[in-house]
């Protein structure tokens, strides 16, 4: 069950990135710590199938619910899921297949039936508890940044702290990329002060005017951003936010947008 939910590919790429355990004790050594390799499957358990932690079938994953939850902690702690994105998004360039010249970016939204921080009442959902998960990909589709708010804020108060949080994506000779040329937005990020934030950073902005007809042809660019959404929602644990600390929900989103990239390069071969 492990190497269905975690490939030899996902576990070759996060096991140099975990973080070093303490020395086990030679006398009086105790229960042996779970495999890291069997903890990284009850996460991705739980990310795929929205169990409760304490309902994660250990005969099936090889721990505990409760001991996958604690490496996510620790995990996500340490910044494994960045450094895990980074490694993907350069192995990703140097194929040729992250296509930076065009960026796109929008939100989605998630109820938050624990409440927590970076959670508010919904605009559009009777005033209920939620997140909004804002997203920046590139032409395929492929994740660039991700990040976690209120859902009652506001879309374009993210458009240029995602802009900033764009890695700098090695995989080539050269200085990394860490901006694409142009960047496409729906009507909800019209506003002629960030036109001018993404010009002053080298980036022409292909954003739809508020009251314009329909049909400018942004669409052509922007389906890239609804179908990735519809990748990152088959993970059920992505749909409804269960986690009251509001740093491992992004670390599972985080986790998802990486196994997106990892899928794109199998696809590939």
């Amino acid at each position: 069950m492990s190497g269905a939910l975690v490939s030899d590919g996902l576990w070759e790429r996060v096991a140099p990135l975990l973080p070093a355990r303490a020395p086990h004790r030679h006398r009086y050594p105790g229960r042996l710590p779970a495999d890291d390799r069997a903890a990284l499957c009850g996460i991705v358990y739980v990310l795929r199938k929205s169990v409760s932690w304490r309902d994660v079938p250990a005969e099936l994953v090889g721990c505990s619910g409760v001991t996958a939850w604690r490496r996510l902690r620790d995990w996500t702690e340490a910044g494994v899921w960045p450094r895990l994105h980074d490694v993907l998004l350069a192995e990703l360039r140097r194929d040729g297949l992250l296509k930076m010249d065009d960026a796109a970016i929008d939100a989605s939204h998630a109820r938050a039936l624990k409440g927590g921080s970076h959670t508010g009442p919904s605009p559009v959902d009777r005033a209920r508890p939620g997140s909004k998960h804002h997203l920046i990909l590139d032409r395929n589709g492929t994740p660039l940044a991700v990040s976690l708010t209120s859902k009652n804020r506001h879309d374009v108060t993210q458009l240029m702290p995602l802009l900033d949080a764009m890695p700098r994506v090695r995989g080539l000779r050269g200085r990394p990329r860490h901006r694409p040329r142009r960047l496409f937005a729906d009507r909800g990020y019209d506003f002629d002060k960030d036109r001018r934030l993404i010009r002053a950073r080298g980036i022409t902005p292909k954003i739809a005017r508020r009251g314009a007809p329909h049909g400018s042809g942004l669409g052509r660019t922007r389906w890239v951003v609804e179908r990735t959404f519809a990748w990152l929602h088959q993970f059920k644990r992505l749909r409804i936010r269960y986690e009251i600390r509001a740093d491992l929900h992004p670390g599972l989103l985080q986790l998802a947008c990486s196994i997106i990239c990892l899928r794109r390069l199998k696809n590939s071969f």
